[in-house]
C-alpha cells in the first residue's frame, strides 16, 4: 500500500511541474517571424542569401535556402536550421497567387507583400545586400520582418 501511495504522490506532484520544465530548448539557427501579413491566402517565400550574387531577385538560383510557409491566420514563421555562421541576408515575400514571384503592377511596384532583414525599405529599387545583412554568430537569432504592400 505504501510503495502505490508514494507511486501516486510521484506521479501527481510530475504532473503539476510547469510544461517548461519539459520542453526542450529552440534549435540553433535563424528563426524569423513574419508580421503584418494582410490575409491567410498564398504562401510566405523565405530566402536567406550569404553574399550580394542575384539579391534580393533571384531567389530560387541564388539563395542558399528557401522556405515556402502556408500562411495561417495571418501569421508565419522560418526556421533556418544547420546554419554557419556568417553574414546573411534576408527577403520574404507574401505570394498570394502561389506563382512563386513577387508581382508588380505596370509600373514595376510590387503589388505583394514584401519584407527585407533589419526591416530595409525598398525606396525606388529593392536594397542593397549590405543594407539588409546581418552576422550570424551560432546559436539561436531570433529575428522579426514586416511586410510591406
Amino acid at each position: 500500500m505504501d510503495l502505490r501511495c508514494i507511486a501516486l504522490f510521484a506521479v501527481l506532484a510530475l504532473a503539476n511541474l510547469p510544461a517548461g520544465v519539459f520542453a526542450q530548448s529552440a534549435c540553433p539557427g535563424i528563426h524569423v517571424k513574419i508580421l503584418d501579413i494582410r490575409n491567410s491566402t498564398g504562401t510566405v517565400d523565405c530566402a536567406l542569401f550569404e553574399s550580394s550574387v542575384g539579391f534580393p531577385i533571384d531567389v530560387l538560383n541564388s539563395a542558399m535556402n528557401v522556405m515556402i510557409i502556408k500562411v495561417r491566420r495571418t501569421k508565419a514563421r522560418c526556421d533556418f536550421e544547420d546554419i554557419q555562421t556568417g553574414t546573411y541576408a534576408l527577403v520574404v515575400i507574401h505570394d498570394e497567387n502561389r506563382n512563386g514571384k513577387l508581382d508588380t503592377n505596370w509600373l514595376g511596384i510590387p503589388s505583394e507583400g514584401y519584407g527585407f532583414s533589419n526591416d530595409v525599405k525598398a525606396l525606388l529599387g529593392a536594397p542593397s545586400f549590405s543594407a539588409a545583412s546581418f552576422r550570424y554568430s551560432g546559436g539561436t537569432l531570433d529575428l522579426t520582418i514586416s511586410l510591406h504592400y
